[in-house]
């Protein structure tokens, strides 16, 4: 056996898998060791316990009586929060402008050229510094706010703006069952009138559903009390600083990106559709952006993966997110390496499933030889 090739690779994976699970097992005990001869606890029993600080803003409802397991989720979701409203902006903007650039208008493609290369060459820390320093300096206090429209004010503590509340008492099983045959319908191996019915069957259970139920919808407008705003819906200036500097530093990315993917298409394909009348708009949407997506997927993937990266840098201008929290946690139960590790599993977490659902498009749209 020891003659075949094959037999002996796998021999010597498996020996450096054994060597490797060896040595973190020896870390593992040599560490658990030493914290427990210095009295220090090990364990993850601390995240059942009352967290008893206050978190500034959050996505999810949170209370100092909560545990510290959900002060985790709770800044776990503050970060997928954040990370999502800039992939989806800089998306958009960075389409935008990867186009402009491409621009035979001077000053459209010189303007999209400046900033792709003013975010590409800025450190995003110093561009979060910027725009905080830049909202306390310009914007008036807040019994002064500008008015953006009625129920949309701005002011140096933030943008208020009206909230729309909704009591939907619907039925799980409905929603789940919705949630179910749209499932159903995503799948590659149905045909397209299953995929149809299906589809259609999703949203005639979900319509059901909000029609049996007693809905009840109101408008919660912001009101000026005692020296602040009232009600409504609350922007802080932290928030939106983080959300404008990272889709400003990500928009120069994914631009170039959406350039190269353009000239990757043949000019071939160009002078065909103009032949067959299409107009500019109508050739980028049916043809250019259908064929460049398979070119510019894998380079985007990494791009929004450093989006839920570039994240933490919420911490450098006082947004709790996730690596804030966790900060918090750290210092009240005195657990650093449990709370280093539940940071790593988090970002891993989150990362992993975004690179699963991404490649999972990628391999969609992807060409199939035969």
């Amino acid at each position: 056996m020891l003659r075949d090739q094959r037999y002996r690779v796998r021999l010597v994976q498996v020996l450096l898998l054994a060597a490797v699970g060896a040595l973190v097992l020896l870390v593992v005990q040599t560490t658990a060791a030493n914290l427990k001869a210095r009295g220090i606890p090990i364990g993850f029993d601390f995240l059942s316990l009352p967290s008893r600080f206050v978190i500034s803003e959050s996505l999810l409802r949170y209370r100092p009586q909560d545990s510290y397991a959900w002060a985790v989720l709770v800044g776990l979701a503050n970060s997928v929060f954040i990370s999502v409203l800039v992939v989806l902006l800089s998306t958009v903007l960075g389409l935008v402008v990867g186009i402009g650039r491409l621009s035979s208008n001077p000053l459209v493609s010189g303007s999209c050229r400046v900033w792709v290369e003013v975010a590409r060459n800025t450190p995003p820390i110093v561009l979060l510094f910027f725009l905080y320093s830049l909202w306390w300096r310009v914007l008036p206090p807040v019994d002064a706010a500008l008015t953006l429209a009625p129920g949309a004010y701005l002011s140096m503590r933030g943008l208020m703006l009206p909230a729309l509340s909704l009591a939907i008492p619907s039925p799980a099983a409905l929603v789940l069952a919705a949630a179910a045959l749209a499932a159903l319908a995503s799948l590659t191996r149905i045909t397209k009138p299953v995929r149809r019915a299906l589809l259609l069957g999703a949203a005639a259970v979900t319509i059901a559903a909000l029609l049996a139920a007693d809905i009840s919808a109101a408008v919660d407008w912001p009101r000026f009390e005692r020296g602040n705003y009232r009600g409504g819906f609350e922007l802080t200036p932290e928030l939106t600083t983080v959300v404008i500097g990272l889709t400003l530093y990500t928009t120069g990315f994914v631009a170039e990106i959406v350039r190269a993917g353009v000239l990757s298409v043949a000019k071939g394909q160009w002078e065909a559709a103009r032949a067959l009348g299409l107009r500019r708009g109508q050739i980028l949407r049916l043809i250019v952006i259908p064929q460049m997506l398979r070119v510019i997927m894998p380079p985007l993937t990494s791009q929004y993966i450093n989006v839920v990266k570039n994240s933490t840098l919420a911490i450098a201008v006082g947004y709790p997110d996730f690596l804030a929290i966790m900060g918090t946690v750290i210092n009240k139960s005195s657990h650093a390496l449990e709370g280093v590790a539940i940071i790593l599993a988090g970002y891993l977490a989150v990362n992993l499933t975004l690179s699963l659902l991404l490649n999972w498009y990628n391999r969609r749209i992807a060409l199939v030889e035969r």
